[in-house]
């Protein structure tokens, strides 16, 4: 009794040991999804929902823009505004966007719910203040502005929250200040060649910015190649630090993992891959080539292992890498047009997707692909880890058999070179041997035959008098004989 006692005074019986452990859940069910909402384009002249913001308090609200990306192509009479719906009417948006030109891009300030950025077709970067009504509050000046549509605006996480960059297919990313728009505090030439010429520079169409890794950013390009940036270099050639190319096409999406910001996913061409930053040469994982082109991508926000992806077909998947790598765990036919925009809400329940006659799905995925699986977080980092090691292994074999194939061709290319002289000249000299014995020996025969001539002449000669000495003795004969 006493050393039970002794035990319970030694030891809390009631202490909870795994109580900081997080709370993951195991769920056998097939993936799914089920269309909540849509909302269409109230305007008569369809526009294309070009990109997609949540509310940042609640995601009770939805910031869709809209613009015609056909370029010089734009229907006569076509609506400039852009909308903000609430998710419970789908029948009118509730605030409506007035600006200047059609915007690509337009995303919620995430200090400020009632401040929007919008990218526009122009090149301009415009402002709002909901609390002001739908008119712009602040707008670039065009001559400081990007000369091609904006295709890419991210708030940066700073103390004012007023600060954000822009990027455009012109080839330049631009810094602002949403309080002093009238020109970009900062510009970088996508100029990959570190020259800082315009007319070099990559066409960016997608932009990211980890809040966790305040210098730097990464550019999508229009030659499917991804610059990863140091805003805080030295110079401004410094500022390009790397490149990653792998894609066919313009790279539509680019997104670091949240989990595991070292990896990030480009959706380009008919493929979607998952990158490593300490493997530039090649991705460390793709997916297969569809027969329809992808046109955007994102990451879940609560599974390290999900991300989905939209395409052409008017198909949403849904990918798990744990549970499957070949396949989507989940793909969804959501409408017969193209989609070509999405965006995930932050527990990752919602998914919105925008399509080319500008309508916008909302769609609720099942309780396993927002839930945290068991050691999916280990899980998916050994995968990471894994196939990293297997590209820089095949990176460092293949670098192995260039420089052996290098130094093939480097010694084929030297030995001719080292023996065609050496030939040439041996050539050359047999050729002028051959040349002077030849003139020699042509003289030789001439003096034979100059000194070789007299003699026939005299013989000749001798031959002919003896003849003609005959011929007179035998005439001589003749004329003695005919008296008789």
């Amino acid at each position: 009794m006493e050393h039970c006692i002794k035990q319970n005074n030694a030891i809390d019986i009631y202490q909870e040991y795994f109580q900081d452990e997080e709370v993951v859940e195991v769920t056998e069910e097939a993936p799914s999804a089920k269309t909540i909402n849509v909302f269409r384009d109230p305007q008569e002249i369809k526009r294309s929902a070009t990109h997609l913001s949540w509310h940042p308090d609640g995601n009770r609200k939805l910031a869709v823009a809209y613009s015609c990306l056909n370029f010089q192509r734009a229907p006569e009479g076509m609506s400039l505004e852009s909308y903000i719906w609430d998710l419970e009417n789908p029948n009118k948006p509730e605030i409506v966007l007035k600006p200047s030109s059609p915007l690509v891009t337009l995303e919620y300030n995430p200090k400020d719910s009632h401040v929007l950025l919008g990218g526009c077709y122009n090149g301009q970067i415009a402002c709002w203040d909901t609390r002001k009504g739908s008119l712009v509050a602040e707008l670039s000046t065009i001559e400081f502005s990007h000369r091609d549509p904006v295709y890419g605006s991210i708030w940066l996480q700073s103390k004012t929250g007023t600060e954000c960059f822009s990027a455009s297919t012109d080839g330049q990313v631009m810094w602002w200040d949403i309080r002093k728009l009238s020109e970009p505090t900062e510009v970088v030439i996508m100029d990959i060649t570190r020259k800082e010429q315009l007319e070099n520079a990559l066409g960016a169409i997608s932009l990211e910015f980890e809040s966790t890794l305040p210098t730097k950013f990464m550019v999508g390009t229009e030659q499917g190649i991804v610059i990863s940036c140091n805003r805080k270099a030295k110079t401004s050639a410094e500022k390009i630090v790397c490149t990653f190319s792998g894609h066919h096409g313009p790279i539509y999406a680019l997104q670091r993992n949240p989990f595991y910001p070292k990896n990030f996913l480009t959706v380009g061409d008919w493929t979607a891959r998952i990158w490593s930053e300490d493997s530039r040469e090649s991705s460390i994982m793709w997916t297969k080539y569809h027969m329809a082109y992808l046109t955007d991508g994102a990451w879940s926000p609560v599974r390290p292992a999900v991300f989905f992806t939209t395409k052409m077909d008017g198909t949403l998947d849904i990918w798990d890498f744990v549970f499957k790598q070949c396949d989507p765990a989940l793909s969804l036919k959501v409408c017969d047009e193209a989609l070509f925009c999405l965006r995930v809400q932050d527990n990752g329940c919602f998914i919105a997707c925008g399509s080319q006659l500008g309508t916008t799905t909302l769609l609720e995925v099942s309780n396993g692909l927002y839930t945290l699986q068991r050691n999916e977080k280990n899980m998916a980092s050994s995968i990471f880890e894994r196939e990293t090691r297997r590209e820089k292994i095949l990176e460092a074999r293949h670098r192995e058999m260039r420089l052996k194939e290098k130094s093939k061709t480097e010694g084929k290319d030297e030995e001719p070179r080292e023996e065609v002289p050496t030939t040439n000249l041996e050539e050359l000299v047999t050729k002028a041997e051959e040349e002077f014995f030849s003139v020699i020996f042509t003289e030789l025969k001439k003096k034979e035959a100059a000194a070789m001539k007299p003699k026939p002449q005299k013989h000749q000669k001798m031959e002919g008098d003896e003849e003609v000495e005959g011929e007179d003795e035998e005439e001589e004969g003749a004329s003695e004989e005919t008296p008789t």
